[in-house]
């Protein structure tokens, strides 16, 4: 109930809490009731041809196939993301055609990347563990998880909302795999902090592949990601090398979370451009890949006021 009711009821004014022959007019009305969320794609609007042009042309230039079932489960994906957002600020992107080029097409190329890194340590793609740190709208772990045929996908956002995105897109993504009779991998949806999974034994060292896009500066994320990949998995970490404002860019990041890799098990981050990067319209989109190499000591990571006393000493 908004304030300036309650002080109406309190009594300012003449004493009743009542304004004489003007109680309907200062009385505000109470908030129009907002429709649920849809939990479905069933009735929802179709995305339109400016989606489906902007991602077909780019799959063409990365080059990637998507099968029926991969193209339903994407559909709803985005549908579903972009009726939400109605309500939830799940994303700034608005239209179906800039979802297709800076959502759906930014996550899928990384797919042969990360099928080279899964090849290079032996690990099929149906085996494969992955894990999407701080997911949002479920870009990149969904689009990711479908075109590898992953065995295994964890959506991770600490924000309940965007968990409850998350777990509706989850459902209706392995329905169209299902429903095409096609790899359907197992997605899990939870609503925790980074450094709260890494004190679970069934996360901690436990995965393939994590991957994390726009969640934060690299020291930052590899600091959190590190102690949930097992010796020989990959962090993969979407960047732009881009100059920022403040003159400061990728090379600086690396430069910084230089020492945290180390401490935390990490091999050396190599910096990857994104494949056909300009071809997609994401000139300066890069991946940083770091190898996990050794253990992560238990004290990584680490809370989160030592970590901004670090970065503040850095």
């Amino acid at each position: 109930m908004p304030d300036t009711f309650r002080r109406r009821e309190r009594g300012e004014g003449n004493g009743s809490g009542r304004t004489p022959g003007h109680e309907r007019a200062t009385r505000p009305s109470p908030p129009p009731s907002r429709p649920p969320l849809p939990r479905a794609v069933e009735g929802l609007p179709e995305l339109g041809d400016a989606f489906w042009h902007t991602l077909d042309a780019g799959l063409a230039a990365l080059p990637l196939e998507l099968a029926p079932g991969g193209r339903a489960a994407i559909d709803g994906h985005a549908r579903l993301l972009l009726a939400w957002t109605e309500s939830i600020n799940l994303t700034a992107l608005r239209t179906a055609g800039q979802v297709a080029r800076l959502h759906v097409l930014d996550s899928l190329a990384a797919q042969p990347i990360c099928r080279r890194l899964l090849e290079r340590t032996g690990v099929e793609a149906g085996a494969t563990r992955m894990l999407d740190l701080g997911s949002g709208g479920g870009y990149p772990g969904l689009p990711v998880a479908i075109g590898l045929g992953a065995g295994e996908c964890v959506l991770v956002d600490s924000v309940r909302k965007k968990a409850d995105f998350l777990a509706v897109a989850a459902v209706a993504a392995e329905a169209a795999l299902r429903a095409a009779a096609e790899h359907v991998p197992h997605f899990t949806v939870l609503a925790e902090r980074a450094e709260d999974l890494a004190d679970e034994p069934d996360q901690r060292e436990g995965w393939h592949l994590v991957l994390a896009r726009a969640v934060g500066s690299l020291a930052e994320v590899a600091e959190l990601a590190l102690p949930l990949l097992r010796i020989g998995g990959h962090l993969v970490v979407w960047k732009r090398a881009t100059t920022r404002e403040d003159g400061t860019g990728l090379a600086d990041e690396l430069r910084v979370a230089r020492r945290v890799v180390h401490a935390a098990g990490g091999g050396r981050p190599r910096v990857v451009p994104a494949p056909s990067a300009e071809a997609l319209g994401l000139a300066g989109h890069v991946l940083v890949v770091v190898p996990k190499l050794r253990r992560t000591p238990d004290r990584y990571p680490r809370p989160p006021a030592e970590r901004r006393k670090a970065a503040l000493l850095r």
